[in-house]
């Protein structure tokens, strides 16, 4: 066993004599792996003979994490409390505990932890580059532990500290890029979990008034556990729902013997682990949930555990499709966002963000700038126009703007853009002439995708309308802002879906017409041709 306090004592001078920060921006792995090999040769370390007992495999450990990395971060790693926080989360699989730890500790040493801010190691705000540090020292550990083939260090630790679930990361981003106003949205929502000992707040509005952007600035901000309800991923069961926020509150609240556990299992466990504190889940688009049965969507439990709360998000409901039926003891409110109090609110936050669009938006400010010079229009009278013409819904600004910036609406002048989100739908469907009897073939493609109901992949939608495969993807070209398509790695197979509901709406529309329904009515007696092939 080595003396843990001697040795670190002389390892950072080592590491950077081999290993100078300075100018490292890609390190190669032979280079480090050398590196290492160096250091622990000079500090009297077998590279290859690890001893099992804990100083030991730290110190190995700190020097494999350590090559290239700045002074400050090693130092704290040095730390023998810090070792001993580590130990401890790592021996109850309790990594979040390593963090809480951690930051209590270089709160309370102000000098370590401006030397840490200076490295550009961040931890007071957004926690990403300073859990990434954390996570990378943990997996170091376990790999080391992994060469003793000790049990002392077994079952290995999940050490992933990545805040939030990687299925919604991108997502969250996506939602979030330019992000502005909402500010009586989040006051509301802060009201109620202060003044209320637990609850459910719903935020309730139109396709595109920005509730999903909402539900991830939320998350973001305080990092708690989340499930986007996606409906063209097929993300959108109440089994999915249990598995994420399962992991998530097991790593969230630390729970023990939790794996199996029911959702009011759950909160109850993360209640008592939380001792006092806030627990907010928040779920978002609860409305494109698929679910047999009169339950509660997603069996959301009607009595919860004080300090529990849920911020949900959904489109406007009436009573048969609320599904949401809670104990007389369980506080609820809502914000409707169509509400005409909320109207001046929404309308200023829809300027605000044509203003950053205008003005921050790396990839289409440019062009969009162009498009508005070469028409003389003052900036200030593009954003009133546009923002009365979006009717406060910031899907049809994501849309609209990049097609103007791309050239998409060149012949139109500002009071020729469509008027609300479903003008917009109408305008490009009218834009590929789905209304010319020479396109119905196109017609029916996108009716396949209502008509199927699940992700279809080209192969089945070219089979059941005798149409060549290339065909198909064409026509999906021409509507790609509005399917999504993801690839089966099993079966190699990529599968196609409506990427969003109400444009999937806008297609059922559609079938209202004299045309529409003699589409409908072929595409679905096709559909039952082809699956009665198939049995037979």
């Amino acid at each position: 066993m080595i003396e843990f306090a001697a040795i670190t004592s002389v390892i950072t001078p080592i590491i950077k004599k081999y290993a100078p920060q300075a100018g490292q921006l890609i390190i190669k792995q032979a280079q480090k792996n050398e590196a290492v090999i160096k250091i622990l040769k000079e500090l009297k370390l077998n590279p290859t003979q690890i001893p099992d007992d804990v100083d030991t495999v730290y110190v190995y450990a700190l020097v494999r994490y350590g090559v290239f990395k700045p002074e400050a971060i090693l130092n704290l790693f040095k730390e023998k409390v810090i070792k001993d926080y580590f130990w401890d989360a790592y021996s109850s699989n309790a990594p979040f505990k390593f963090v809480e730890d951690t930051k209590i500790f270089l709160n309370k040493n102000s000098q370590l932890k401006t030397q840490i801010i200076k490295s550009k190691v961040e931890f007071l705000g957004e926690l990403e580059e300073f859990l990434g540090e954390l996570e990378e020292f943990g997996e170091a550990f376990i790999a080391v532990a992994k060469q003793t083939k000790s049990s002392k260090f077994q079952p290995y630790p999940d050490w992933d500290l990545d805040v939030y679930p990687k299925e919604f990361k991108a997502l969250m981003f996506e939602k979030t890029r330019l992000f502005c106003g909402r500010d009586f949205v989040f006051n509301a929502i802060q009201e109620f979990f202060t003044t209320k000992s637990k609850g459910y707040f719903s935020v309730i509005g139109d396709a595109g008034m920005g509730k999903s952007a909402i539900a991830a600035k939320y998350v973001l901000a305080t990092k708690y556990p989340c499930y986007f309800n996606v409906f063209a991923e097929g993300r959108n069961k109440p089994e999915k729902f249990l598995d994420s926020i399962r992991k998530q509150l097991i790593k969230h609240c630390s729970l023990q013997n939790a794996d199996n556990a029911d959702l009011r299992t759950l909160l109850q466990k993360a209640s008592e682990a939380l001792k006092g504190q806030k627990l907010v889940i928040v779920v978002d688009a609860l409305d494109e949930v698929e679910q047999e049965g009169n339950g509660n969507l997603l069996d959301l439990p009607q009595n919860i555990p004080d300090g529990v709360y849920f911020l949900l998000t959904r489109r406007p409901y009436n009573q048969e499709t609320k599904r949401l039926i809670l104990s007389p003891d369980t506080p609820v409110d809502e914000l409707d966002l169509r509400k005409d109090e909320y109207k001046n609110f929404s309308a200023e936050d829809v300027k605000e963000y044509l203003h950053l669009f205008l003005n921050a938006d790396k990839d289409y400010k440019d062009q969009l700038k162009k498009w508005i010079t070469d028409r003389k229009i003052a900036e200030h009278n593009f954003i009133e126009e546009v923002a009365a013409k979006s009717e406060n819904n910031f899907m049809y600004l994501r849309y609209v703007l990049p097609w103007i910036a791309e050239g998409k609406y060149s012949n139109l002048t500002l009071q020729g853009l469509p008027q609300g989100l479903k003008d917009y739908y109408h305008v490009h469907w009218l834009r590929m002439d789905m209304e010319n009897e020479s396109n119905e073939m196109k017609v029916k493609i996108l009716y396949m995708l209502v008509e199927r109901g699940e992700p279809i992949s080209l192969k089945m939608i070219a089979e059941i309308l005798d149409q060549d495969e290339s065909y198909v993807k064409s026509v999906f070209k021409d509507w790609v802002e509005y399917i999504t398509e993801k690839l089966n790695k099993n079966e190699k197979t990529t599968y196609y879906n409506i990427y969003h509901l109400s444009f999937l709406e806008f297609l059922k529309e559609q079938d209202k017409l004299d045309k529409g329904r003699k589409l409908f009515k072929e595409v679905n007696q096709r559909i039952a041709d082809y699956l009665e092939q198939r049995i037979a």
